[in-house]
């Protein structure tokens, strides 16, 4: 754990909304994420998964939440399972959680080691009538590998036949997209990192230097800060702007190209999201400040639009038409191509191809009920683009916001977005003279 220690109140708290969900006389099970292997011995770094983490603040590996709200005994009705922190565990592994450690980080009072599951696990579900049992349930997961969860849920259904099943992650997509004052601070805290990692950026690239580099000064700002990248950075110069999740980030970056950013830090587990589009020599082209000032408005015209009460579709639907007219503005496209393209959209499609923003948490792209109007407590981003193959040149802006009774809030209204920011920020030095080569 390198961020700071997190209130244990914000983990009670979490439990307690869960529990209210749940239906009587059923228990709960949360496995944390497999350590994933790589080639002959070697593994991942663990990525904490995201509902065991919101339930109890605990990242480490093979954790395992109960919750049985109604068990008749209240030392049943949450239960923390750990790996035991053995001598041979600790001499290569380093130091593990302690059950008074975990309870101080969770907030729970009985933790257990995982050793002793099988015979607890036995003895709730013969006291249980029912089990919600986990599994990603994103609607663009592309699940390929059985994960833990995944197993769990094919033992528990094979031992236990008679044991009514329920959908655990229908009942946490109504909970997480709602984010607690510590949740909005969390991601306050990854956007501030973020902005210290764009101004670094912002001095540092000029042409020569190198994508890899440049990702780089990211990851310094990030790690000195208890940080890491909330997602694979996207620093994509020239032409490879033009593919949506470029990450090679292998180029070097020319004189009079632009270079977009797509970047976020991801600071106790909660993420941040963040697109700038900069000029590699310090100043736009006319051309290039054409078509980034088109993308500024939209994205001014669509965060403006986030309200509580719209939903994901018709947001999507306005955003498309306000790209669109900009399209026409910049005679990309015509009128006449805007009333024949017909429902697919082609002729906006050919520059403007995917969403405009998505719910952001413990997940980049969070989870969500569908069709969920927008409430108080989201967190959204909003990421208006122009894609222009013909001319090898792509503009994408967006920032994290929180939304309110009042509308939307920018978590990064302190990082430049207007052009002629960027360009100061760019020029600028310590001694406020011309930006150094």
């Amino acid at each position: 754990m390198k961020h700071s220690p997190i209130d244990s109140g914000l983990f009670v708290e979490n439990r307690a909304r869960l529990s209210a969900l749940m239906q009587s006389n059923c228990l709960a099970v949360v496995n944390n994420n497999d350590v994933l292997p790589t080639n002959a011995d070697g593994s991942l770094v663990l990525h904490p998964g995201a509902d065991l983490f919101y339930l109890t603040g605990v990242e480490q590996e093979e954790s395992l939440l109960v919750l049985f709200p109604g068990s008749h005994e209240a030392k049943n009705r949450e239960i923390l399972f750990l790996r035991e922190p053995t001598e041979h565990v600790q001499i290569w592994e380093g130091a593990k959680l302690s059950r008074e450690k975990a309870t101080k980080i969770s907030g729970i009072a009985r933790v257990e080691w995982l050793g002793a599951f099988p015979a607890i696990f036995h003895a709730l579900m013969c006291e249980a009538e029912g089990v919600y049992l986990n599994a990603n349930e994103h609607p663009r997961a592309q699940v390929v590998v059985e994960t833990r969860e995944a197993r769990f849920v094919k033992e528990t259904r094979e031992r236990y036949p008679l044991h009514t099943c329920h959908r655990l992650a229908r009942l946490l997509h109504q909970l997480r997209p709602v984010k607690s004052a510590t949740e909005v601070d969390l991601i306050r805290n990854a956007c501030t990192i973020t902005r210290d990692g764009f101004a670094r950026v912002a001095r540092f690239v000029k042409p020569g230097v190198t994508e890899n580099q440049v990702e780089a000064e990211f990851a310094h700002e990030f790690i000195s800060q208890g940080a890491k990248f909330a997602y694979s950075p996207i620093i994509a110069s020239g032409a490879n702007a033009l593919g949506l999740h470029y990450i090679q980030n292998s180029a070097v970056c020319q004189e009079g190209e632009m270079l977009l950013l797509d970047v976020g830090s991801s600071y106790g587990n909660y993420c941040s999201d963040m697109t700038r589009t900069i000029p590699v020599s310090g100043r736009f082209t006319p051309r290039q400040r054409q078509v980034y000032d088109a993308v500024f408005r939209a994205y001014t015209t669509c965060a403006a639009a986030l309200k509580p009460g719209l939903l994901a579709k018709d947001w999507r639907a306005f955003a498309q038409e306000t790209v669109q007219k900009e399209l026409v503005d910049l005679k990309l496209i015509t009128l006449k191509q805007v009333r024949a393209q017909g429902p697919e959209k082609k002729a906006l499609m050919k520059y403007f191809m995917h969403g405009v923003g998505h719910p952001i948490g413990l997940d980049v792209h969070d989870v969500q009920p569908v069709d969920a109007p927008l409430q108080p407590g989201w967190v959204m981003t909003c990421e208006p683009a122009i894609y222009i193959k013909e001319e090898g040149l792509a503009v994408r802006l967006e920032d994290t916001l929180l939304i309110t009774e009042d509308g939307a809030q920018s978590l990064m209204h302190d990082i430049p977005m207007e052009a002629a920011a960027i360009e100061e920020l760019m020029n600028r030095n310590a001694k406020g003279g011309k930006r150094p080569r």
